[in-house]
């Protein structure tokens, strides 16, 4: 067991360990789906505090070595596939937190040396006949020799792939080694059994196309066929609320509203939160800093902040998201800042009308509590 290499699955146990856990291991039956096809690169984007962490322990729990998961996830709802018994603990994982090697700006110059060496280090320890390359050979090649030897692959979980985007905002030479350094890893890679990414940011695209164009994309934009895995549906909401003797009705006025295909989201962190304090209050602010918010509100593009005054009022605005380069800095108009505060979690998209709009309560008392509205 290591920690980049094989880890072992104590965040999943704690997770289902929570007074309040709910059941997402169906998402094991689509990554399961993915694996050793030519679509098996899988990017995740959704808002702080929707389970992305959650989800990437628990598929680490699951396919690595490193553990014995079996108990963990008996009686799940995953246990029902045909594909569960196939890939339980049967796969070489290689899991990574870019936060964790990116903490401050002045990580950014060698942060990722840092990373290969880091796996490069666990990858000799499980691999002895890859000692010959030495540490500085790159993680891609020692990869493909290991996979031409012995034949075995590997799956890539990777959690908060993003975080580049947000700590080097103005510095896209940075930008693009990272996005050099994915696209190396995974380009035509037939070591890579299956490659899973989370983060608040879609892929990054210069223009109209991304440097990492492999990847299927799962959005607040487009959600796709596992919209359900990311936050509380509301029928998982309503029985908590059964169980913690919580008003459905006054929940759903206060926190539901996310849009995702043809589910309604909430937020968990919220939603725990009202469980386990019963009171109706707004949750975001002990997560988000309303700061950036003010930021964005103040560019003002095309009357952007008459369009917030407008949805403050239960209003609607039409949007283009497909301009948005999935950065935190290159707006040219109002629909990329909108679109920006969709992936942030500030607003709601309806796919079917292409209007964004502030979906709760919650929400609202963010925008009111920044002083640009006013």
């Amino acid at each position: 067991m290591g920690i980049y290499l094989n880890p072992g699955n104590v965040s999943f146990y704690k997770a289902i360990n929570n007074d309040i856990y709910v059941d997402k291991t169906n998402l094991i039956a689509y990554t399961n789906s993915r694996i050793d096809k030519a679509d098996c690169f899988i990017c995740v984007s959704r808002p702080r505090r929707f389970g992305k962490s959650m989800a990437a322990d628990m598929l680490t729990a699951y396919y690595s070595k490193g553990c014995d998961s079996g108990k963990l996830f008996a009686g799940r709802n995953v246990e029902e596939e045909k594909s569960f018994a196939q890939h339980l603990n049967r796969h070489n994982v290689i899991r990574l937190d870019i936060q964790k090697f990116l903490e401050t700006e002045s990580s950014l110059d060698n942060f990722i040396e840092e990373i290969e060496k880091a796996v490069l280090r666990e990858i000799m320890e499980e691999f002895p006949d890859s000692k010959e390359f030495g540490e500085g050979c790159r993680l891609k090649f020692v990869l493909e020799k290991i996979f031409a030897r012995t034949g075995q692959g590997f799956i890539f979980i990777i959690d908060e792939w993003d975080c580049v985007f947000r700590i080097a905002r103005e510095h896209q030479e940075y930008q693009k080694d990272y996005l050099g350094f994915l696209r190396g890893l995974f380009k035509g890679s037939p070591y890579v059994d299956l490659a899973y990414m989370t983060g608040i940011l879609p892929v990054k695209k210069y223009g109209e196309h991304s440097v990492i164009n492999m990847f299927k994309e799962f959005s607040m934009l487009n959600p796709g066929k596992i919209a359900e895995y990311f936050g509380f549906t509301a029928p998982e909401v309503e029985m908590l609320c059964k169980r913690y003797h919580v008003d459905f009705a006054e929940a759903q006025k206060w926190y539901d509203g996310y849009l995702a295909g043809e589910y309604h989201i909430y937020n968990p962190q919220a939603i725990v939160e009202l469980m386990e304090s019963g009171e109706f209050q707004s949750y975001w602010t002990g997560t988000e800093t309303y700061e950036a918010l003010k930021g964005y509100i103040d560019k003002n593009f095309d009357g952007l902040k008459e369009a917030i005054i407008a949805m403050l009022g239960n209003g609607r605005c039409k949007i283009d998201p497909f301009t948005f380069q999935n950065d935190m800095i290159t707006f040219k108009v109002k629909d990329d800042i909108l679109t920006l505060l969709v992936h942030l979690g500030y607003l709601t998209y309806d796919k079917k009308s292409s209007e964004v709009f502030i979906p709760n309560q919650e929400i609202a008392m963010g925008f009111f509590g920044s002083d640009k509205t006013q």
